[in-house]
């Protein structure tokens, strides 16, 4: 007879997850154990297992969640009736605040995507050149006359865009809600004015 899924296991994948991610950005994947995981996770080593059957299916699990996620909360904005300067600057916001609450995520994505094989990284990155593409379209609509012909310097402008923003990530963790409004202003009016230069 089949095990049957317990009423919590959804919310138990999700605890294992973030307790997870908490180890790979403090500890690193590969020096991670499941046990430690496990310990973390306030559960047996037995236990987790139930869930995930090793740390490669933990990371990508992670991994896969945070940049899906992400990836659907900046693709979905709406950004009709916006100037292209208001959607940049609606899209540089909405991401700063995506990333709020999930550092330990974002560490894992930086440092640990390459762990996985690589037939489970291309799914991610793919979350990843969705989310570039969005910007890329979003930055070359606020100076279209600047990027004609020249994919080397739009691709250039937008990960420039995504550096700031990273920037801010690694050294204001802990920023709150108008903190992080405010640097999307600095980012829109930098890249804004830095375009006109271009």
């Amino acid at each position: 007879m089949a095990r049957t899924i317990a009423k919590d296991h959804d919310q138990k994948r999700a605890q294992i997850l973030k307790s997870a991610a908490r180890v790979f950005a403090d500890e690193g994947f590969d020096r991670a154990s499941m046990a430690q995981l496990a310990r973390e996770c306030g559960i047996s080593k037995a236990n987790i297992y139930h869930y995930y059957n090793s740390k490669d299916a933990i990371l990508y699990d992670i991994l896969e969640t945070y940049l899906r996620e992400l990836r659907d909360t900046v693709c979905g904005l709406d950004l009709t009736n916006r100037t292209p300067a208001e959607r940049l600057q609606c899209v540089v916001r909405e991401i700063l605040f995506a990333y709020q609450g999930v550092d330990d995520e974002h560490r894992v994505q930086t440092s640990g995507m390459s762990a996985l094989p690589e037939d489970l990284q291309k799914p991610l990155r793919g979350y990843q050149r969705d989310m570039v593409m969005f910007l890329n379209t979003i930055i070359q609509e606020a100076a279209p006359d600047v990027f004609d012909d020249d994919p080397v310097k739009l691709r250039s402008a937008t990960m420039s865009v995504f550096g700031m923003l990273n920037w801010y990530y690694m050294w204001n963790t802990g920023a709150g809600s108008q903190a992080r409004e405010d640097y999307a202003k600095v980012v829109s009016d930098l890249t804004l004015g830095g375009l006109k230069s271009l």
